[in-house]
């Protein structure tokens, strides 16, 4: 019997930004911390490898305002896992041969293969986000893409692809104090661009489109996550938090049994003994 697609369901109450509550998105100390961390990136090596030999894929979708530490927590999240496993694909502004095709494909260039998970630095949310505010689609562009962007993902869910939504949030004060630092810091300096401070001036408009892409985008499926971003330790860990129990959901991260033929051609072939010892 041929399957059915999956419907869209919109949520009703999708997440937002009021929701955040800064004043209690805060660790006890750097030991707390370093210990979380430590046990998050344990099992994010433990998933890597279930989604290897199970041959499942995922694509972690990060967006947020500028200095918001969606770096901070990708590096974190990359870490400890091996590089062949998970691929970051960094998205700017789009060339003019990409600008010359659909805004999807150049995401669709970088879909996950069998065993290995995507993560999108920026996403196609792009189009509803700093293409609407800054004019670079037009009216009708950007409001067709949210329905265009549903069914993008519906179909990559269809197609067994997980999918976990980020948003990393932090107040204008935050990323005020971050601007500073990255000005004064010869090792950061590098973050600052003048997009970045010519886009503060327009946060108000930037929370229009955010609102307005958590309300039309957070479906059933593929609904949006916010992170406290304010306190960089809180914010990474609770990142991963989210993506380790996302990713987890309905996959057995336990190793297979070894291949007896493969115990078998050890003993015989190297002398070597098999004794479960790391079991």
């Amino acid at each position: 019997m041929m399957q059915k697609p999956s419907s869209i369901e919109i949520l009703k109450n999708p997440c937002q930004l009021t929701d955040v509550n800064f004043n209690t998105s805060s660790l006890a100390d750097h030991q707390s911390y370093q210990q979380q961390l430590h046990h998050l990136q344990t099992q994010l090596l433990k998933i890597q490898q279930a989604y290897f030999h199970l041959k499942q894929r995922a694509i972690i979708v990060f967006e947020g305002w500028d200095a918001s530490g969606k770096g901070g927590i990708i590096r974190k999240l990359t870490q400890k896992i091996d590089p062949r496993g998970f691929h970051v694909y960094p998205f700017s502004t789009p060339t003019a041969e990409q600008q010359s095709r659909h805004y999807l494909y150049r995401f669709q260039q970088c879909l996950p293969t069998a065993g290995s998970v995507a993560i999108f630095d920026r996403s196609y949310y792009g189009r509803v986000l700093v293409e609407r505010v800054e004019q670079f689609a037009s009216l009708n562009e950007w409001q067709r893409a949210y329905q265009e962007i549903n069914e993008f993902e519906r179909l990559l869910s269809d197609d067994e692809v997980k999918i976990i939504k980020l948003f990393i949030h932090i107040t204008p004060d935050e990323q005020l104090k971050r601007f500073n630092e990255r000005l004064n810091n010869p090792y950061k300096r590098w973050k600052l661009t003048e997009e970045d401070i010519r886009n503060r001036a327009k946060w108000a408009d930037y929370e229009a489109a955010i609102h307005d892409m958590f309300n039309l985008t957070s479906t059933k499926q593929n609904p949006w996550h916010i992170i406290a971003g304010n306190k960089k330790w809180y914010a990474r860990t609770q990142a991963l938090t989210l993506i380790v129990t996302a990713l987890s959901e309905g996959i057995d991260i336990e190793p297979p049994p070894l291949d007896p033929t493969i115990i078998k051609l050890a003993q015989a072939t190297l002398g070597l003994s098999y004794t479960n010892e790391y079991e």
